[in-house]
C-alpha cells in the first residue's frame, strides 16, 4: 500500500514537498494545491509552484480545479507544457470561495457539470486522471449519482475524503459510508482522512486491505515522519523526530528567508506550520512562536521549543 501527500493550499507548496521528501521521504506521490483560472488568468505563484524547474520530489502530481471544460483547458495547457503524465481533479475543496463557483465540493451536487469535466479528460490522451472528492456537499449519498461518471471515465483511481463539504474537517469521518463507496467504484481508491498516527495508517490498512493507498493532508503537517513510520513498521522517538524537524525548519528557512521580505512576509508563512507540527509539544514553547514579532523572536522560540521537545 502506497502513502500520498495530499494538497494543502499554504503548506503543502514546492518548498515544503521538496525539504520533507529529502529530509523525511518515505511518501510515494505529492500531490501540489490545486491550479485554478480566474479573472482570465492562472496566478503566476501557482504556476511556478508546478514548474518542473522549482520540484525535486519524485511522482509529484499537479492539482487542478474547474468548474467547466473551458477553466480546466488552460490549467491543462500548463500541466502538458511541463511535461507531466498525470494530474488530479479537485472536486473535494469546501472552502466557500471556491464552492460558490461550483468548484471542489462544489461540482458534487452537479452531475452534469462533472459528466462535462469527465469529457474533457477524454480529450488530454497524454495524460492520465484521477479525482480526489467527497461523499457529497450536503448529502452523504450525493456520490451515488456521480459513480456511473467516475466509473466510465479514464481514470487511475479516486480519492475519496468521506466527509461532506459542509461538515469542512468537523466530525469524524464516515468510514461505512467510505465502505460502499469503495464497493461501487471501479477504480483502485486511496482513503483520505484523519489519520494522525501510524496506528491510524494500520487500523485503515486492516479494515481495507484492497487500497491503493492512503492520503494524508494535516496529518502529514502534525507528524512529517508518517511515511517512514509506515515504512519501517514503528514510531520514530522524541530524540529521532526533534532532529529531523529540526533539519526541516532550518532547510525551509534558508531558503524562505531570501524569498519573503521582512517579518511580516516570512512570519505569516512560517508560524501557521506550527498550528499543526508537533501537536504534543508543550503549549508554553508552542505559543512563544505564534506570538514572536520578529525573525529573530522566532528562530529563538523554535529553538527553545526543540530544545525540551
Amino acid at each position: 500500500m502506497k502513502i500520498y501527500s495530499a494538497p494543502l493550499q499554504g503548506f503543502t507548496e514546492a518548498v515544503w514537498r521538496n525539504v520533507h521528501s529529502e529530509v523525511f521521504g518515505g511518501i510515494d506521490g505529492y500531490y501540489t494545491p490545486f491550479l485554478r483560472y480566474e479573472h482570465g488568468e492562472i496566478r503566476s505563484k501557482d504556476i511556478r509552484d508546478v514548474e518542473r524547474k522549482n520540484n525535486m520530489v519524485h511522482n509529484l502530481v499537479p492539482q487542478i480545479i474547474a468548474a467547466t471544460p473551458d477553466e480546466m483547458r488552460p490549467l491543462m495547457g500548463v500541466i502538458a507544457k511541463e511535461g507531466y503524465g498525470r494530474t488530479d481533479i479537485n472536486m473535494g475543496c469546501s472552502f466557500a470561495l471556491q464552492v460558490r463557483k461550483r468548484h471542489g465540493a462544489g461540482l458534487l451536487p452537479h452531475p452534469d457539470l462533472v459528466a462535462a469535466i469527465m469529457r474533457e479528460t477524454e480529450k488530454w490522451p497524454g495524460i492520465q486522471f484521477s479525482v480526489k472528492m467527497r461523499l457529497g456537499w450536503e448529502s452523504k449519498d450525493e456520490w451515488k449519482a456521480l459513480i456511473p461518471l467516475l466509473n466510465s471515465a479514464p481514470l487511475t483511481h479516486v480519492t475519496m475524503h468521506p466527509r461532506l463539504g459542509i461538515e469542512q474537517y468537523k466530525k469524524a469521518a464516515d468510514i461505512d459510508a467510505f465502505a460502499e463507496f469503495m464497493q461501487e467504484c471501479k477504480h483502485p481508491v486511496i482513503y483520505n482522512g484523519d489519520i494522525t498516527s501510524l496506528d491510524d495508517i494500520m487500523r485503515i490498512k486492516q479494515q481495507f486491505p484492497a487500497l491503493k493507498g492512503i492520503m494524508i493532508g494535516r496529518g502529514l503537517l502534525a507528524n512529517p515522519a508518517l511515511g517512514v513510520e509506515y515504512a519501517r513498521g514503528s514510531s520514530l522517538t522524541n530524540d529521532e523526530m526533534r532532529k529531523l524537524i529540526q533539519a526541516m525548519h532550518d532547510e525551509m528557512f534558508r531558503q524562505l528567508t531570501p524569498r519573503l521580505q521582512g517579518n511580516t512576509q516570512f512570519l505569516s508563512k512560517m508560524k501557521p506550520y506550527w498550528e499543526y507540527l508537533l501537536p504534543d509539544m508543550l503549549k508554553r514553547e508552542r505559543k512563544a512562536i505564534l506570538k514572536a514579532t520578529t525573525i529573530e523572536k522566532y528562530s529563538q522560540a523554535v529553538n527553545d521549543a526543540l530544545a525540551v521537545y
